[in-house]
Protein backbone atom coordinates (compact mmCIF):
# COMPACT_ATOMS: atom_id res chain seq x y z
CA UNK A 1 0.00 0.00 0.00
CA UNK A 2 1.17 3.49 -0.80
CA UNK A 3 0.49 6.13 1.78
CA UNK A 4 0.90 9.86 1.79
CA UNK A 5 -0.43 13.07 3.18
CA UNK A 6 -2.15 15.98 1.56
CA UNK A 7 -1.59 19.37 3.06
CA UNK A 8 -3.09 22.69 2.19
CA UNK A 9 -0.62 25.23 0.83
CA UNK A 10 0.15 28.20 3.02
CA UNK A 11 -0.03 31.74 1.71
CA UNK A 12 3.66 31.57 0.76
CA UNK A 13 3.18 28.36 -1.25
CA UNK A 14 0.20 29.67 -3.25
CA UNK A 15 1.61 29.92 -6.76
CA UNK A 16 -1.45 30.85 -8.80
CA UNK A 17 -0.66 34.57 -8.78
CA UNK A 18 3.11 34.43 -9.19
CA UNK A 19 4.80 35.36 -12.48
CA UNK A 20 5.70 32.54 -14.86
CA UNK A 21 9.39 33.45 -14.60
CA UNK A 22 9.27 32.89 -10.84
CA UNK A 23 7.64 29.49 -11.33
CA UNK A 24 10.23 28.45 -13.93
CA UNK A 25 13.11 29.65 -11.74
CA UNK A 26 11.74 27.75 -8.72
CA UNK A 27 11.34 24.57 -10.78
CA UNK A 28 14.86 24.92 -12.23
CA UNK A 29 16.25 25.24 -8.70
CA UNK A 30 14.44 22.04 -7.70
CA UNK A 31 15.79 20.25 -10.78
CA UNK A 32 19.29 21.52 -9.94
CA UNK A 33 19.01 20.17 -6.41
CA UNK A 34 18.05 16.74 -7.71
CA UNK A 35 20.90 16.82 -10.22
CA UNK A 36 23.34 17.50 -7.37
CA UNK A 37 22.07 14.35 -5.64
CA UNK A 38 22.76 12.35 -8.81
CA UNK A 39 26.19 13.93 -9.30
CA UNK A 40 27.23 13.11 -5.74
CA UNK A 41 25.74 9.67 -5.06
CA UNK A 42 27.67 9.34 -1.81
CA UNK A 43 25.24 11.69 -0.05
CA UNK A 44 23.49 10.40 3.03
CA UNK A 45 20.27 8.51 2.59
CA UNK A 46 18.29 11.29 4.27
CA UNK A 47 19.50 13.87 1.74
CA UNK A 48 18.69 11.54 -1.14
CA UNK A 49 15.24 10.71 0.16
CA UNK A 50 14.44 14.34 0.90
CA UNK A 51 15.46 15.48 -2.59
CA UNK A 52 13.69 12.69 -4.45
CA UNK A 53 10.48 12.20 -2.48
CA UNK A 54 9.01 15.23 -4.26
CA UNK A 55 8.98 13.84 -7.79
CA UNK A 56 8.70 15.79 -11.00
CA UNK A 57 8.95 14.82 -14.64
CA UNK A 58 10.35 18.11 -16.01
CA UNK A 59 13.93 17.29 -15.15
CA UNK A 60 13.87 13.76 -16.60
CA UNK A 61 12.10 15.04 -19.71
CA UNK A 62 14.72 17.75 -20.26
CA UNK A 63 17.56 15.31 -19.65
CA UNK A 64 16.07 12.74 -22.01
CA UNK A 65 15.45 15.35 -24.72
CA UNK A 66 18.97 16.72 -24.32
CA UNK A 67 20.56 13.29 -24.59
CA UNK A 68 18.38 12.36 -27.56
CA UNK A 69 19.21 15.60 -29.37
CA UNK A 70 22.95 15.35 -28.72
CA UNK A 71 23.10 11.76 -29.91
CA UNK A 72 20.96 12.46 -32.98
CA UNK A 73 23.18 15.41 -33.94
CA UNK A 74 26.25 13.19 -33.88
CA UNK A 75 24.55 10.40 -35.86
CA UNK A 76 24.70 10.18 -39.66
CA UNK A 77 22.10 12.40 -41.33
CA UNK A 78 19.97 9.51 -42.56
CA UNK A 79 19.83 7.97 -39.05
CA UNK A 80 19.36 11.04 -36.85
CA UNK A 81 15.57 10.71 -36.52
CA UNK A 82 15.87 7.02 -35.72
CA UNK A 83 18.57 7.69 -33.09
CA UNK A 84 16.49 10.43 -31.47
CA UNK A 85 13.38 8.26 -31.34
CA UNK A 86 15.27 5.19 -30.19
CA UNK A 87 17.03 6.93 -27.31
CA UNK A 88 13.87 8.71 -26.20
CA UNK A 89 11.73 5.57 -26.27
CA UNK A 90 14.35 3.31 -24.66
CA UNK A 91 14.82 5.68 -21.72
CA UNK A 92 11.11 6.15 -20.99
CA UNK A 93 9.98 2.59 -21.70
CA UNK A 94 12.97 1.25 -19.77
CA UNK A 95 12.10 3.41 -16.77
CA UNK A 96 8.49 2.23 -16.97
CA UNK A 97 9.51 -1.45 -17.14
CA UNK A 98 11.89 -1.12 -14.17
CA UNK A 99 9.18 0.70 -12.22
CA UNK A 100 6.52 -1.89 -12.98
CA UNK A 101 8.96 -4.63 -11.97
CA UNK A 102 9.60 -2.87 -8.66
CA UNK A 103 5.84 -2.48 -8.14
CA UNK A 104 5.28 -6.19 -8.80
CA UNK A 105 8.01 -7.04 -6.30
CA UNK A 106 6.19 -5.05 -3.64
CA UNK A 107 7.95 -1.70 -3.63
CA UNK A 108 6.15 1.12 -1.86
CA UNK A 109 7.48 3.78 -4.26
CA UNK A 110 5.02 5.43 -6.62
CA UNK A 111 5.24 4.98 -10.38
CA UNK A 112 6.09 8.60 -11.15
CA UNK A 113 8.60 8.86 -8.31
CA UNK A 114 10.47 5.87 -9.68
CA UNK A 115 10.43 7.22 -13.23
CA UNK A 116 11.70 10.53 -11.85
CA UNK A 117 14.61 8.88 -10.05
CA UNK A 118 15.59 6.84 -13.09
CA UNK A 119 15.24 9.86 -15.36
CA UNK A 120 17.59 11.97 -13.26
CA UNK A 121 20.17 9.19 -13.33
CA UNK A 122 20.59 9.83 -17.07
CA UNK A 123 22.42 13.09 -16.28
CA UNK A 124 25.95 11.60 -16.17
CA UNK A 125 25.31 10.16 -19.63
CA UNK A 126 24.43 13.68 -20.81
CA UNK A 127 27.73 14.95 -19.45
CA UNK A 128 29.62 12.08 -21.09
CA UNK A 129 27.91 12.74 -24.43
CA UNK A 130 28.77 16.44 -24.26
CA UNK A 131 32.40 15.67 -23.39
CA UNK A 132 32.55 13.16 -26.26
CA UNK A 133 31.17 15.76 -28.66
CA UNK A 134 33.89 18.21 -27.60
CA UNK A 135 36.57 15.50 -27.59
CA UNK A 136 35.58 14.46 -31.12
CA UNK A 137 36.25 18.00 -32.33
CA UNK A 138 39.61 18.18 -30.53
CA UNK A 139 40.82 14.57 -30.76
CA UNK A 140 39.18 11.94 -32.91
CA UNK A 141 40.51 9.02 -30.86
CA UNK A 142 37.81 6.41 -30.27
CA UNK A 143 39.54 4.91 -27.21
CA UNK A 144 39.27 8.24 -25.40
CA UNK A 145 35.56 8.45 -26.16
CA UNK A 146 35.06 4.85 -24.99
CA UNK A 147 36.68 5.70 -21.65
CA UNK A 148 34.48 8.80 -21.32
CA UNK A 149 31.33 6.78 -22.03
CA UNK A 150 32.40 4.06 -19.58
CA UNK A 151 32.93 6.64 -16.83
CA UNK A 152 29.53 8.20 -17.58
CA UNK A 153 27.87 4.79 -17.55
CA UNK A 154 29.46 3.80 -14.23
CA UNK A 155 28.61 7.18 -12.70
CA UNK A 156 25.01 6.89 -13.86
CA UNK A 157 24.74 3.30 -12.64
CA UNK A 158 26.24 4.22 -9.26
CA UNK A 159 23.74 7.04 -8.82
CA UNK A 160 20.82 4.85 -9.85
CA UNK A 161 21.82 1.96 -7.62
CA UNK A 162 22.42 4.26 -4.65
CA UNK A 163 19.02 5.87 -5.03
CA UNK A 164 17.34 2.56 -5.76
CA UNK A 165 18.64 1.13 -2.50
CA UNK A 166 17.24 4.14 -0.65
CA UNK A 167 13.88 4.29 -2.39
CA UNK A 168 12.92 0.79 -3.57
CA UNK A 169 12.30 -0.74 -0.18
CA UNK A 170 11.30 -4.11 -1.55
CA UNK A 171 12.49 -6.46 1.17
Amino acid sequence: MVSGSISLPSAEENTLDEPVSTTILRDLKLVGGKLRVVLMPSNTSEETLKALRDWDLWGPLLLCLTLSIMLSVTAPADQSAMVFTGVFVVIWVGAAVVTINAQLLGSAISFFQSVCVLGYCVFPLNIATLVCMVAKVVVSHILLRMVIVAVGFLWSTRGASRMACDLYLIL
